[in-house]
């Protein structure tokens, strides 16, 4: 029995002391694991074993890991702590990123960044000192002793082209991207800018370029509207805003006139109401057989054809007189049918050959004088090697023939090649021309030299092959490509997804090859969906789709830099959500033009009068302050097509008319100054 029984008391101590340790370890463990979780760490995985306590796990630092310990030590004695912990292996510091910013204009040129090579900062340094030569370089440039990334050099080589080509321009440049903020002087020379950034442009290279140019100062502000037996049509059109464009065009297309021409959005409208003097003079127009009506400033000019009838002439001219606010000065004029021939018109024509660009100057002038005044003047507007004169003297010459003459040589300078025609009655130009705005051009200068009421006829060209601009298409144009092709067949999706139906590749090859031209040019990417589903799910829907138009664009070689992905939904539907088709009409995607800032006003008039003389400012347009740093990834601003005048000598003087013409002048009751 006393074996039995202490063999059986051993067992039970030995259950006993077993059961106390078991419970030691579950409660140690849980003590620690409960610690350490109220302290955030999660990392540590805590391992009971006896009286002692393992810890294991992977620390971020050395000094996580001390902490770690002294806090399990607040809980259980350190002699019982084993520490089986491993610390993250230290990793090499990351390189700075390496970036640049220039900024340039007629204070200099200013370098702040980071660069990776010093003899790199000197290349720079001395690149752009040489830009400005008698400005001091503000120098802030830093380098860091690390390797180039990937594109650094190319991204650098493509800015430092930028910051050449640009006078007044900020250039961000990064080892992926290449940010142009910049401003031209004209709208001809943003497209030129553009042209050659774009052209010079490395394969691959991400780059933001948004260029501005000033509204240009139209001097005088200029329209003519002309209705023939060719149909109603503009010489020239100008408007001082988007409100004002938009009701002359309307106006136009009422009598007419094709609703989408071109007019000029400009400074140095003579009055708020001039679209409102506009409509009303195209309306004139408008119930009359032939009849040319035109604006210069405040002054308003209207030349009825000899089909009117002289009761139809007085109605119009009469509601006219009565509707034109005050600040316009209206002369109506009635052309007679001329009774018999003329004998020997007196006439001075000018030929501007083409290729050659020799002029020929041949008819007659008053005097030795004036035949001196008049080959000077040619031979400065067309070279002094360029000019041919045949002339013959006759001093019985309406008056104000030099006026015409002067003029129409100065109109001529705006062809290419073509054809003057001086005479008593009329001037008359023909001709090609290589500028879309030649015949507005040409239009103001005629309306100014000639003063208000005086006749003019206008017959010019325009063509394509020798206008240096003419392979630069315009926003408008681009986005008119593309809705072109969509208007055809549209991208599909497989359902519900954003994934573009292999069906519908034909389609992104004809997109691809329609924006081909249009690089860096703003577009709004549309994606629409039909009304099924969630309006949040349509609107991530339809984003992921014209984000996949544009990557499909890109991968066939397409600068998308300006083209910006936007989701709608279901919103704008074209058609009923309540059938298949119409849903199925509405599952679209669109190309639109995105709306420009508004134009910067220039810093100071760029056209001034003095003593008679038109002459041009040489100050800048804009400042440089105008560009804001911060807006890197605004839209470029969009200007009209119009740039700003040359200015040309002022001839004064009075013409008559040959045949004795029936005329009424209205004039204002309080005339300002027609530019402010």
């Amino acid at each position: 029995m006393a074996p039995t029984a202490f063999v059986g008391a051993a067992c039970v101590f030995t259950l006993v002391a077993w059961g106390a340790s078991a419970l030691v370890e579950r409660v140690s463990a849980r003590a620690v694991t409960s610690r350490l979780l109220a302290e955030g760490i999660t990392f540590v995985q805590v391992r009971a074993d006896g009286l002692q306590i393992h810890l294991s796990g992977v620390a971020p630092n050395e000094a996580v890991r001390y902490r770690m310990i002294n806090l399990v030590g607040t809980v259980i004695e350190v002699s019982r702590i084993r520490d089986d912990m491993e610390i993250t292996p230290i990793k090499a510091i990351a390189a700075p990123r390496f970036s640049i910013e220039m900024l340039r204009n007629d204070d200099g040129i200013q370098l702040i960044g980071l660069l990776p090579q010093l003899d790199q900062v000197d290349e720079v340094t001395e690149a752009a000192q040489a830009l400005s030569p008698d400005i001091p370089l503000m120098d802030m440039i830093e380098t860091a002793d690390y390797p180039a990334p990937a594109g650094w050099d190319t991204a650098l080589g493509y800015g430092m082209e930028a910051l050449r080509l640009l006078p007044r321009s900020k250039i961000s440049v990064a080892a992926d991207k290449v940010t142009i903020t910049a401003i031209a002087e004209s709208e001809a020379e943003k497209r030129s800018f553009e042209a050659q950034l774009s052209g010079n442009k490395p394969k691959g290279l991400q780059t933001i370029i948004g260029i501005s140019a000033p509204r240009p100062v139209l001097t005088p502000f200029t329209l003519r509207f002309v209705k023939d037996a060719q149909g109603a049509r503009f010489d020239a059109c100008a408007a001082d805003t988007d409100a004002a464009k938009a009701k002359i065009l309307a106006a136009a297309g009422a009598a007419g006139a094709d609703p989408r021409s071109d007019c000029t959005i400009g400074l140095g409208v003579p009055t708020p109401r001039w679209a409102e003097a506009i409509a009303l003079g195209i309306s004139a127009v408008a119930s009359l057989p032939t009849a040319t009506l035109t604006f210069s400033d405040a002054d308003v000019s209207l030349l009825a054809g000899d089909d009117v009838s002289q009761d139809d002439f007085d109605r119009v001219v009469g509601d006219l007189e009565n509707g034109l606010p005050d600040v316009f000065s209206l002369k109506s004029t009635l052309e007679k049918k001329a009774t018999a021939a003329p004998q020997g018109p007196a006439e001075f024509t000018a030929t501007l050959a083409p290729e050659t660009h020799l002029v020929e100057l041949r008819g007659r002038l008053t005097d030795v004088m004036m035949r001196d005044a008049v080959e000077s003047f040619a031979k400065a507007e067309f070279g002094s090697q360029k000019v041919r004169v045949g002339t013959r003297l006759d001093p019985d010459l309406p008056d104000g023939w030099p006026v015409r003459v002067l003029a129409g040589l100065q109109a001529l300078s705006e062809l290419d090649n073509g054809k003057l025609v001086v005479r008593a009655d009329t001037v008359e130009i023909s001709g090609i021309t290589g500028s879309q705005s030649g015949k507005v051009r040409i239009s103001q200068i005629l309306s100014a030299k000639l003063g208000q009421g005086k006749t003019f006829k206008v017959a010019v060209s325009y063509d394509k092959s020798l206008d240096p601009l003419a392979d630069l298409p315009t926003p408008a144009e681009c986005s008119a490509a593309a809705a072109a092709v969509l208007a055809k067949r549209q991208i599909t999706f497989n359902p519900g997804s954003a994934e573009i139906d292999a069906g519908t590749a034909s389609v992104m090859d004809d997109l691809a090859k329609a924006l081909q031209r249009c690089k860096g040019v703003k577009l709004e990417v549309a994606g629409y969906t039909d009304a099924q589903g969630s309006a949040e799910g349509n609107r991530a829907l339809s984003q992921a789709r014209a984000e996949q138009v544009i990557l499909g664009l890109q991968g066939r070689q397409i600068d998308v830099s300006g083209l910006i992905a936007k989701g709608y939904g279901a919103e704008n539907p074209i058609a009923d959500n309540a059938t298949e088709a119409g849903r199925e009409a509405n599952r679209r995607i669109e190309f639109n033009l995105i709306a420009p800032l508004a134009p910067a006003e220039p810093a100071a008039s760029a056209v001034s009068a003095t003593d008679g003389l038109l002459e041009e400012d040489t100050g800048d347009a804009l400042p440089m302050d105008a560009i804001d740093p911060a807006a890197e990834d605004s839209p470029p601003i969009e200007t009209a097509d119009q740039a700003i005048p040359e200015a040309g000598p002022d001839f004064s003087g009075d013409t008559s008319p040959s045949v004795a013409p029936t005329e009424m002048t209205k004039r204002p009751k309080a005339r300002p100054n027609p530019n402010g």
